[in-house]
């Protein structure tokens, strides 16, 4: 697999993805945990398409800033791009920007593992 890989999810701040709704807060603002959840979606459809068959990716480390509020009826977008591959660990940067610009950014390690396998675990 090769550094490079990006792909950006997109997401709209509704009362589903609040911090008042999720628990993480008591304002109707986009919520840390629903900004983390969309960069790691992002990272996860980044390299998917470049996995084996009956593989994925699974999130192992999320260090992430939140420095501004989105509020509801907002678009926010995470873009997460692979800069560095060691064996099964993907480690990418993540950027999250709304209209007015970038709203946290950090580092997301995932690991590729076989489904059956990693299932089989439970």
């Amino acid at each position: 697999m090769e550094t490079g890989l990006t792909f950006t999810s997109r997401d709209t701040v509704r009362p589903e993805n609040v911090a008042k709704t999720v628990g993480s807060g008591d304002l109707e603002v986009f919520a840390t945990p629903a900004m983390a959840a969309l960069m790691e979606n992002a990272a996860m459809r980044a390299v998917a398409p470049a996995l084996p068959e009956g593989s994925t990716t699974v999130g192992a480390l999320l260090e992430i800033s939140h420095t501004r509020p989105s509020g509801l009826g907002e678009t926010v977008e995470a873009t997460a791009r692979l800069e560095e591959v060691d064996g099964r660990k993907l480690t990418f940067s993540v950027v999250a920007r709304d209209a007015r610009g970038v709203i946290g950014e950090g580092r997301h390690v995932r690991y590729v593992v076989d489904r059956q396998r990693f299932l089989s675990k439970l």
